[in-house]
């Protein structure tokens, strides 16, 4: 049995329960990286109001890009770690993520000064970047290949937005309560607890993936195990799979696309975290919103869903390269005519090229390479996890810097860079990134061809 033929049954297989389950069980983890990561931009000016940093304050920018881009520098860190330990079980450390998240969220609560808030959102973000490596690489690895593309682009583009929702809700909602600023703070950034601890349970009772117990740890058994529970079949596995290719090996024969995948998710989030971070504060106010939770629902609601259906009802049809092309390129478009007429056009026309770059981001890219989708089809399993750390570090350090730089520029000159950013993007997703819809991983990471070949130059 060849290895184009061994996971056929998983591949193959209809959409059923399993596929469910997964997406809840990664999905909701997903869920909290949205709801931690954008819930800072909701808060921050009270925050730094709270510790008695205020806009006129010398330090402002500065707390401003630290609070901020603690949780992002985090993510970088639990990326790498959790890529190499991956190796060493999917499952073994699927939980610990979300429970990382847990106690960092509510460590927010409790803290008594701006540094304090720096390094627990720092350890928060660990988890965050643990869970953008596992939870995109579960789901793949348990996905048939007919319907892979719609769930990641539901279970981490649009999972991501409905934590991002939450947490605009609960901050609109505790306002209009008449709550006091020093506890809404609090409450929001702590409530990001709940849907983590949610999936502890459901995360260590997950499956192991088939394609680690085959091809990394070598274990027929457990995965013919596995195979008949979410297949319903028996598969007969003669023979040696496992892998001992080193990342090496792997990186001189496909160096270009990890790079590219690396490169291309650093210079999303370096345009997507920008209106995360600072949509509320700084962009909601040049299109005449003054309450940041307001305008965050706006943007969702109007631009970033309907784009998420589009890239669900399309992505395994029309593919994940011509998508994430015209997305990008649409960001271009929209942001550009976004920087240069904004101050000569109704407020309404301004918002509206805003968000337009939204809708084109979740339709393309945000469902794609932010949804870690390149790194988990373009590495052969033996290398994911490293690859997929790498992607994730990567997009990471791009979100960092938009945190530490966007304050800095002015609105205009700002946003005229992010859509330069997003055309260079365009540009490598066109030229570079080959077409995965609808094939194995073992066939779009070319794992099967490095296999072929050199069973060939052994006869």
């Amino acid at each position: 049995m060849t290895l184009r033929d061994v996971f056929k049954p998983l591949d193959q297989r209809s959409f059923d329960v399993w596929h469910i389950k997964s997406l809840i069980t990664t999905g909701m983890g997903v869920f909290t990286d949205g709801y931690d990561l954008s819930s800072i931009g909701l808060v921050l000016t009270t925050v730094l109001s709270y510790f008695g940093v205020t806009a006129g304050s010398p330090e402002y920018k500065l707390w401003s890009s630290l609070l901020t881009g603690s949780a992002l520098a985090g993510a970088a860190i639990g990326a790498l770690l959790f890529g190499y330990l991956a190796n060493k079980g999917r499952k073994k450390f699927y939980g610990i993520d979300v429970t990382l998240m847990t106690i960092g969220a509510l460590l927010q609560a409790v803290v008594t000064s701006p540094l304090q808030l720096v390094l627990v959102r720092g350890l928060l973000g660990v988890g965050v970047g643990a869970d953008y490596v596992l939870s995109p690489m579960i789901m793949a690895e348990h996905s048939n290949a007919k319907d892979r593309g719609k769930l990641i682009a539901f279970g981490f583009g649009m999972m991501w937005g409905f934590g991002f929702v939450t947490a605009s809700t609960l901050d609109l909602v505790l306002t209009s309560l008449g709550i006091s600023d020093s506890i809404i703070w609090r409450v929001v950034l702590a409530a990001g607890a709940i849907p983590a601890v949610a999936v502890v349970y459901l995360r260590r009772k997950i499956p192991e993936t088939p394609r680690y117990l085959l091809r990394i740890q070598g274990d027929s058994k457990a995965f013919k195990e596995v195979v008949k529970t979410l297949a319903k079949t028996d598969v007969n596995v003669k023979g040696e799979y496992k892998d001992i290719r080193t990342f090496k090996d792997y990186f001189a024969r496909f160096y270009k696309v990890f790079i590219t995948a690396a490169i291309l998710w650093f210079l999303f989030d370096i345009v997507a975290y920008s209106g995360i971070l600072f949509g509320p504060s700084k962009i909601a106010p040049a299109v005449g919103i003054k309450n940041g939770a307001v305008f965050n629902l706006l943007v969702e609601f109007v631009f970033v869903f309907p784009g998420g259906i589009v890239a669900i009802l399309l992505i395994d049809r029309v593919g994940r390269k011509p998508l994430q092309t015209v997305g990008f390129l649409g960001m271009f478009a929209s942001l550009m005519l976004f920087s240069l007429t904004r101050s000569s056009i109704p407020v309404i026309g301004a918002f509206t090229l805003y968000g337009l770059s939204h809708f084109f981001s979740q339709a393309g890219p945000g469902s794609i390479s932010a949804a870690g989708m390149l790194g988990v089809e373009l590495a052969p399993t033996k290398v994911r996890g490293i690859v997929q750390a790498i992607t994730v570090a990567a997009g990471r350090i791009g979100a960092v810097i938009t945190a530490f730089l966007f304050p800095y520029l002015p609105l205009n000159v700002a946003i005229g860079v992010l859509s330069v950013v997003a055309l260079a993007a365009a540009v490598l997703t066109y030229f570079v990134i080959p077409e995965t819809k609808g094939r194995p991983l073992e066939e779009s990471s070319g794992e099967i061809k490095v296999v072929e070949v050199e069973e060939k130059s052994k006869e």
